[in-house]
Parts: C-alpha cells; sequence; structure tokens
C-alpha cells in the first residue's frame, strides 16, 4: 500500500510540473492550481488514502506528499511571475508611442485681462519693494467706513449704494478696508499693495458694474511727502503703459487722505483719469494706534477694470464678465 501511494504521488508530480510549464495563461493556471492542490484536488484525493496506512507508514507518506506540494507551488509561483512578466511586456508593445506621428493639438488658455492687469500690477509694486496684502470681503462698518475717516452722514453709507448684511456686516465697497487691518497688525515702515473684489450697487452699463476688482497701495514712514507719493504714481504709470505724453494731479476729497487728489494720465494722445490718491489722514493713523506727529502716509487706488478698457481699447466693461470665447481669446 505504502509503495503503491508513494508511486501514484510521484506519478502526480511529474503529471503536474509538465502541465504547469504548459500553461499559457494565468487563467489556466489557476486552474491547474485548483486541480492539483484544491481542497478537492487530486493531491487532496490521494492523501485520504493514508487513513488505512499503518502508524508507521504515515510520516512517510506525510513527508513525501509535503514535498510534492512544495514542488507544485514553487513550480505554479515560477509560471505565474513568467507570465505576469510577459503580460506587462505585452502591454507596453501594444501602448507603444510612435514619436513620428503628428501630435494632438490642445488648444491653450490665456490670462484673462483682469487677471494681466492685476498681475502686470504686482510685479511693478512688489519690484518697488511693496508687500502684496489681502483681506476678508465681508467687512464690518468700522473697517469700511469709521476707521477710514468716513462720516456717518456720507453717502457711501446709503443703502442705496452698499450691500448691507442681515448681521449688520457688508460687503467692502473698496479695499481700503485691507490698509486699516494691516496697520493694526504692523508697526511702520509700512508699503503693501492690496488687489481684491469689491461690491457696490451700481446699475450694470458699459462702464460700471456692482462687482468690480480694486488695486490700493499704502506706504506709512517717518517724512513721506505728497511729492513721494507723485513720484511713486509717475514710475508705477510708466512701468504700466509705457510712453506716457503727460501726468496731472487734479485736488479732490476722499475721507481717508487730506490732500487728496484725481490723477489724469496723457496717453496716445488723450487725458485718461485713471485713478485717486493723497496723503493719508491723521484721524486714519490715529485710528491705528500710530502718531501722525511722528509717521506720515499717503496712499492710492484704481479699478482694475478702468485698467484694462484703457489697456485693451474696450468699449463695455461687461464683455470681460461675459465667458466669450470669441472676446477673450484676443488677449
Amino acid at each position: 500500500m505504502t509503495s503503491d501511494l508513494q508511486s501514484q504521488l510521484e506519478e502526480l508530480r511529474i503529471e503536474a510540473e509538465k502541465a504547469i510549464s504548459s500553461a499559457d495563461s494565468l487563467e489556466s493556471l489557476d486552474e491547474l492550481r485548483v486541480n492539483y492542490l484544491g481542497k478537492k484536488g487530486q493531491l487532496g484525493v490521494l492523501l485520504r488514502g493514508m487513513g488505512k496506512l499503518s502508524a508507521e507508514e504515515r510520516p512517510k507518506i506525510g513527508a513525501i506528499a509535503n514535498v510534492v506540494k512544495e514542488a507544485l507551488q514553487n513550480n505554479l509561483d515560477k509560471q505565474r511571475a513568467a507570465l505576469e512578466t510577459a503580460k506587462i511586456q505585452a502591454q507596453i508593445e501594444a501602448e507603444t508611442i510612435d514619436v513620428t506621428m503628428p501630435g494632438v493639438f490642445r488648444p491653450q488658455g490665456r490670462i484673462h485681462p483682469l487677471n494681466g492687469v492685476i498681475d502686470r500690477t504686482l510685479d511693478i509694486f512688489v519690484g518697488m519693494g511693496y508687500t502684496v496684502a489681502a483681506g476678508p470681503e465681508m467687512e464690518s462698518d468700522y473697517y469700511n467706513f469709521e476707521a477710514l475717516n468716513t462720516p456717518p452722514d456720507h453717502p457711501a453709507r446709503d443703502m442705496q449704494d452698499t450691500f448691507y448684511l442681515p448681521d449688520g456686516n457688508l460687503l467692502r465697497t473698496q479695499t481700503s478696508s485691507v490698509q486699516i487691518r494691516f496697520m493694526e497688525e504692523s508697526e511702520p515702515p509700512i508699503r503693501i499693495i492690496a488687489p481684491g473684489r469689491c461690491y457696490r450697487k451700481d446699475d450694470v452699463d458699459a462702464t460700471h458694474t456692482a462687482v468690480f476688482h480694486q488695486m490700493e497701495l499704502l506706504a506709512v514712514d517717518e517724512g513721506l511727502t505728497f511729492t513721494d507719493l507723485k513720484g511713486t504714481i509717475k514710475e508705477f504709470l510708466e512701468a504700466m503703459f509705457g510712453e506716457i505724453e503727460d501726468i496731472r494731479f487734479r485736488a479732490s476729497y476722499f475721507p481717508f487722505t487730506e490732500p487728496s487728489a484725481e490723477v489724469d494720465l496723457k496717453w496716445k494722445g488723450r487725458w485718461l483719469e485713471v485713478m485717486g490718491c493723497g496723503m493719508v489722514d491723521p484721524n486714519v493713523l490715529k485710528a491705528v494706534g500710530y502718531d501722525p506727529e511722528v509717521y506720515t502716509g499717503f496712499a492710492a487706488g484704481f479699478g482694475v477694470e478702468r485698467f484694462a478698457m484703457v489697456l485693451h481699447q474696450l468699449d463695455d466693461i461687461r464683455r470681460v464678465y461675459a465667458s466669450d470665447l470669441r472676446f477673450l481669446q484676443q488677449f
């Protein structure tokens, strides 16, 4: 009985090794594994006959069976590795890219005209030593008006001009609020440029929109004068517009600057109103804890949409928000 079982195990090993080496797919190899080593496989069927063996014969046959099982498992593992390698190689060859074939055209995106103005402005002022600052679009009355020396009866506070929220806050009407927040957290000297989205209750037309972008600059230090402000603005406008025929400053009024001025630019034969500016009002400096007897500052701001319309000679501000690819692909 022992010799018969031993010879059957040897025949099973030879048969299985031949079948495993001939397997040409992972699926057929798995079928062979189940057929030979599964719970109901051929090796299991043979080992059930061990129950008829004597106690002395069982260890011997058990040892032989383990050798056969281990040999078959090793063969299965080797063949599986070979088949997996061959499969990967075949897949690589099938997916090989012919570099001589013409490429597929992918249309490139363009920089939006508003983003172009913002990026260019930031590059200029960062190059002049300014830091980019930002603040929340939802503001309190204090940061948007009160700290900026805006009187309680100022028209800008009216419900018809400002988007007030149910909780008493509002959507900022200017990026000047960023200046207050920055000064509260910083000590002079300060030089910042603050880009951001603003909101006002304007009727939408060719030159106005309820949502717009603004850029504001602020410098605070000992001994700053209006001459420093004029020099900074002149340097910026020349960098932004290139060759400029003339620049003029007209007296104006802003609650947070004194004196205040409007800046006009003569470019390509036309006078254009481009930005507002002025020396920071002493009351604003006091609101953030600065001593106006020691420090002075200047501020200026402009609408990004206004600059985009001038630089790109646009006739309608609404075009930059229309998402019309025929328009945007020009930039």
